[in-house]
């Protein structure tokens, strides 16, 4: 068995323990112990295999577990794809496992692998694509098998390139709903520009435009063994592992040598940029700029530097900003460095909507404060000691080694830049921590991004200085509400003569004026790729602006409020979430869209209604009626001689972003006075997506106005 963390403390705080001379028994501070150095640290490293065709190949022996696990890193990523199919190489790394191969699907796989408690796996970065295996040394040459059959072999199936693609709507569609994700995103297109690569997007149209054949294509353009760096490391005799990779790749023919990257970076302007956003209540706040790469000579100063700055609790920012002045939940940050391309210099903290401006001022005095007191003696020990102390951490196990000497190949740094990391972290001085500081941290070149909710903040970020607002509305996908009810800007004759006719068929005027809410119990049932799922929910409308939703689902009851001012849910075991403003729009929408509220407002002057045009709705000649709902368009198909509305169709919020929404009204009841459908029938962009089945109604009935009120915060719960 590997030893546990545990284990190597216990035995190391024995060595010192045994290594104390007698005499320390006397000592009267924990500071006078004496502490042997610690030994020289010499990994061993793995041994490196070049092919004929140019593959590198590292072998890593392990003999402490029967465990055998690959990888093989091919050059080329996101970096590389084509603007306009930005999250190719998302869909790539999914569809190139789960397409599985010529021979074999990827379900095929899936049952073929777990069997033997084995994985391959596929995936895609910024850099590079990867392709790994894992597996028990008994079955290497079944699941090796697989691994050289998928890397030279894939298949893409389309239909795995569908459900991919639905995936990545899906999280296109929810990409607004976290503070810190929105944080992260933009201030990555902050420090590089925009349309960079590193910080380029999906959107729905770019991964609707990938096809099977660009995947087909980029396999066939990268996969080449001359691209790959192919690691092993486990329980296998190397010589052996060295003769079944050259028995299996060494006749691969070498590809075509791809074009060095030349990539452009375009930081934004030093200032401040805000992006409002109403249903949180607290901000984050990114103060960035471009950093550098590792083989900078001054890395080694830099990492000092960023550890003593804003690496941890012992940090100056740390200690002011969160210890001292209890501004910051969290708050760190440093001078960003990668492998092969600049890091982002950044601060990043979050704090509550109400001390936001106080907190960017407070870290604006930090940088300041750098000049007038520079870092310390004391200080920089403690950040040399959290780093070396740490530094065995990233090298605690052969795999961790073979991993850290693949980036070094990878990127082309020099095979002993990790020997000389603790050594050159020891040489480090003062004098060179303060010179990096001063050269590279700015006060007055970092763009400083806030998301937070404007209407909470202590001060108008404006009094720090000019402020451009970002725009982060997700792009529909190219069609998908092509059929959008035109909003009517005033009425004609037909159409006041049809809704007259509604609101007849409803229950008349003085009915539906009189009612100001509305309580329903319902069965809503979902329904998708995977089923029906029915729940059932209980929902109070007060017109014109609030909801109260409780619904049963199978980890309890979930409560939803949306209202004009807040929108939250209360969800079973994870307390209190605020709703993305999307979702609060879309609902407040709906409410305008109801039948009931329209037609009881049907005489409003900012309600209009145009009629124009026939439709078969089953066996009835609808006639087509536009209405503006006070700015919200539906558009209604009506009987002309019973007045029910047969179907409406409207813009909806659905998982690519806006979609076309419809709602067949059926099985139409009488409830004290009001005529309205119990069974609503919807569909999504053409697809059956969900029904709401109404078991009972209320009519204006009592409610307590604390029910729409965010409830206290519990332990636990989550800001």
């Amino acid at each position: 068995m590997k030893r546990t963390i545990l284990h190597t403390i216990v035995l190391a705080a024995a060595t010192i323990f045994v290594s104390v001379p007698q005499s320390t028994a006397q000592v009267t501070s924990w500071k006078q112990i004496p502490i042997p150095p610690l030994p020289a640290f010499k990994p061993h490293q793995p041994r490196r295999v070049e092919l004929s065709n140019g593959m590198v190949i590292f072998l890593q022996e392990d003999h402490e577990l029967p465990l055998i696990d690959g990888t093989a890193r091919i050059r080329g990523g996101s970096r590389n794809e084509p603007t306009n199919k930005t999250g190719l190489i998302d869909l790539y790394g999914e569809v190139w496992r789960t397409g599985g191969t010529k021979t074999q699907t990827g379900d095929q796989l899936d049952d073929f692998l777990e069997v033997r408690a084995a994985k391959v796996e596929t995936g895609g970065g910024p850099d590079s694509t990867t392709i790994t295996w894992s597996c028990l040394k008994g079955d290497l040459d079944d699941v090796f098998r697989v691994f050289a059959d998928l890397l030279q072999n894939p298949e893409f199936r389309a239909d795995k390139l569908e459900i991919a693609q639905k995936g990545e709507y899906d999280g296109i569609s929810r990409r607004n709903d976290q503070i810190g994700g929105i944080a992260h995103r933009e201030a990555v297109k902050l420090a590089y520009g925009a349309e960079n690569p590193y910080a380029r997007v999906p959107e729905y149209a770019t991964v609707g435009a990938v096809t099977r054949q660009d995947l087909i294509d980029w396999h066939h353009t990268y996969v080449h063994p001359n691209n790959i760096i192919l690691g092993v490391s486990g329980d296998f005799d190397s010589a052996a592992m060295e003769a079944r990779l050259r028995a299996a790749f060494d006749s691969w023919p070498k590809g075509s040598t791809l074009p060095k990257d030349e990539i452009q970076y375009q930081p934004a302007k030093p200032g401040y940029y805000l992006i409002p956003k109403e249903d949180v209540n607290q901000s984050s706040i990114h103060m960035v700029a471009l950093g550098t790469t590792r083989d900078n000579p001054d890395y080694y100063a830099i990492s000092v530097f960023n550890e003593a700055f804003g690496g941890g609790f012992s940090s100056r920012l740390f200690n002011d900003i969160r210890t001292k002045r209890g501004l910051a939940y969290n708050v760190g940050g440093g001078i960003g460095t990668n492998f092969g391309h600049p890091g982002i210099l950044q601060v990043v903290m979050s704090t509550k909507s109400q001390s936001t401006i106080e907190s960017v001022q407070a870290v604006d005095e930090d940088i300041d404060d750098l000049a007038k007191h520079p870092i310390t003696e004391e200080e920089i020990q403690r950040a040399k000691d959290a780093i070396l102390n740490a530094f065995i951490f990233r090298l605690d196990s052969p795999d961790k080694i073979l991993g850290e000497r693949m980036v070094y190949e990878y990127y082309g740094y020099p095979p002993d830049w990790l020997d000389k990391y603790q050594s050159e972290i020891k040489k480090v001085t003062a004098a060179d921590v303060n010179r990096v500081a001063a050269k590279y941290l700015h006060r007055d070149q970092l763009a400083v991004l806030v998301v937070g909710n404007t209407k909470e903040f202590d001060k108008p970020l404006s009094s720090l200085g000019a402020v451009k607002e970002i725009d982060i509305t997700i792009p529909p996908l190219p069609g998908a509400a092509a059929e959008e009810a035109p909003k009517a800007t005033e009425s004609n004759t037909e159409g006041k003569e049809l809704a007259a006719k509604v609101v007849a068929a409803m229950g008349g005027e003085a009915k539906l004026a009189s009612i100001k809410s509305l309580k329903a119990k319902l069965t809503l049932t979902q329904k998708g790729p995977q089923g029906e799922f029915p729940m059932q929910m209980e929902t109070i409308i007060v017109y014109p602006d609030r909801l109260h939703a409780e619904l049963q689902t199978p980890n309890g009851v979930l409560n939803i409020v949306v209202t004009s001012e807040t929108a939250f849910a209360v969800v079973p075991g994870m307390g209190t979430q605020p709703l993305p403003a999307g979702q609060k729009s879309e609902t407040l929408e709906q409410i305008k869209r109801d039948p009931i509220f329209i037609a009881s407002h049907w005489k409003d002057p900012n309600m209009f209604f145009h009629a124009e045009g026939t439709e078969k709705v089953g066996d009835v000649d609808a006639r087509i009626v536009d209405v503006n709902a006070a700015g919200s368009a539906v558009r209604w198909f009506v009987d002309p001689q019973s007045g029910r509305i047969l179907k409406e169709t409207y813009t909806t919020l659905g998982q690519r972003g806006p979609a076309q929404g419809e709602t067949a009204m059926e099985d139409w009841k009488a409830v004290d006075g009001l005529t309205i459908p119990f069974l609503r029938k919807n569909k999504q962009d053409g697809q059956d997506s969900s029904t709401a089945e109404y078991t009972a109604l209320e009519l204006n009935p009592t409610v307590d106005p604390k029910i729409f009120e965010r409830p206290a915060e519990k332990p636990g719960d989550k800001p």
